[in-house]
């Protein structure tokens, strides 16, 4: 294969279903990425994750270049060899984690310089870098470097940032060159701006991309103002390319997100929230701290077909988690990223057929029902 192609297939209102055809393997869209931070999925082993449904991971080039290097992976095979996974991968370039992990950070023209939290030794992260870091990572789908500020920010910071995100937008297509079999994103910011989006659209598009990344969101501006965002920012982007809005998010969140013309998504919220004793349900999100689940023999969700709902009760996944076993982390999460896919195959069903607003609609109701009643 010489390049990542996308097959719109569907499309219902704004809501759209495809396929992106990658040398290792076909991503289908909506698709929810798993985060694999340090090249793994929290509590999940890489065949686990598989099973869920997942097509594709995310991996984090400010963590992995930080430890256990970029240059190590190399040598070591390739990030797909090195952690078991031999679907596609993305890897983000790195930006939004300097922004908000790294300490004494620097910005310039050229990039950033930052000190690690590791182990407080320094490093420069610029485009050219950053697509360095994400070649000798191997993974499919590579992101161009951005800045990302918090929300909210005055005008002028925001304007000013999307504009040295676009510079950064041309030196990464150019340094990331001719590279057949793997595909290069440019990130849209903009904040909560039309018009400013509209411009970063625009640039992105002249500079050419093989997808394309709205950024700068889900960073504390709220659903309502996100929703307001996503009803115009994707429609400056090109209709026969993947959009990916990334760190979404909630299960709601994503159906509004897909409603509005998201074709990929990624958050650490399914596997964090599995290890805090957090399950997320058709009918909403379980605590498992409580109580009130203690003698329950019910399975989370009885309609839910993943081994945890299969095999084990709420009583044992709130003593477990109780207990501190590494196994509530496992179980939990193994079902958050079932349920996260299967919403994803059950919005791809519905746009195909021209149901997603009856979709939509069923999903909060459901929601709206709450947790089933305790025993």
């Amino acid at each position: 294969m010489t390049r990542i192609t996308f097959d719109l297939q569907a499309t219902d209102g704004s809501a759209r279903t495809g396929v992106i055809s990658t040398a290792r393997g076909e991503i289908r869209t909506p698709a929810f990425m798993p985060v694999g931070t340090a090249a793994t999925v929290k509590a999940m082993l890489p065949e686990s994750v598989a099973a869920t449904g997942a097509d594709i991971l995310l991996g984090n080039t400010y963590h992995l270049m930080l430890r256990p290097t970029a240059e190590r992976i190399d040598r070591l095979g390739g990030l797909h060899r090195f952690m078991n996974w031999h679907k596609p991968i993305l890897t983000d370039s790195g930006g939004f984690q300097v922004m908000s992990l790294a300490d004494l950070r620097k910005l310039t023209e050229r990039g950033v310089t930052f000190r690690s939290h590791v182990d407080g030794s320094k490093h420069e992260l610029t485009p050219e870098r950053s697509m360095e870091i994400q070649r000798l990572l191997g993974s499919d789908i590579v992101m161009a470097f951005d800045e990302c500020p918090a929300l909210p920010a005055p005008r002028e910071r925001i304007e000013e940032s999307m504009r040295l995100s676009m510079r950064w937008a041309a030196r990464s297509r150019e340094a990331f060159g001719d590279r057949p079999g793997h595909a290069l994103f440019g990130i849209q910011q903009g904040g909560l701006e039309p018009d400013l989006r509209a411009e970063s659209g625009k640039a992105l598009t002249e500079i050419g991309f093989d997808g394309y990344a709205i950024g700068g969101l889900a960073v504390g501006e709220g659903q309502e103002a996100m929703f307001a965002c996503l009803d115009h920012a994707p429609a400056s982007l090109p209709v026969d390319r993947p959009r990916y809005l990334m760190g979404v998010g909630k299960p709601d969140d994503i159906v509004g997100a897909v409603k509005r013309g998201v074709d990929m998504m990624d958050c650490v919220l399914p596997s964090r929230s599995g290890r805090t004793g957090q399950a997320w349900t058709r009918r909403g999100q379980v605590n498992l701290k409580n109580a009130r689940h203690a003698d329950d023999p019910r399975p989370l969700d009885a309609a839910c077909t993943c081994p945890t709902c299969r095999g084990y009760s709420r009583a044992y996944l709130h003593h477990v988690f109780r207990a501190g076993e590494m196994i509530s982390g496992m179980l939990l999460t193994w079902h958050n990223l079932h349920y996260y896919q299967a919403l994803m195959a059950g919005m791809r069903e519905a746009i195909a057929e021209g149901r997603f607003a009856a979709f939509e609609s069923a999903f909060h109701a459901a929601r709206a029902e709450g947790d089933i009643e305790r025993v």
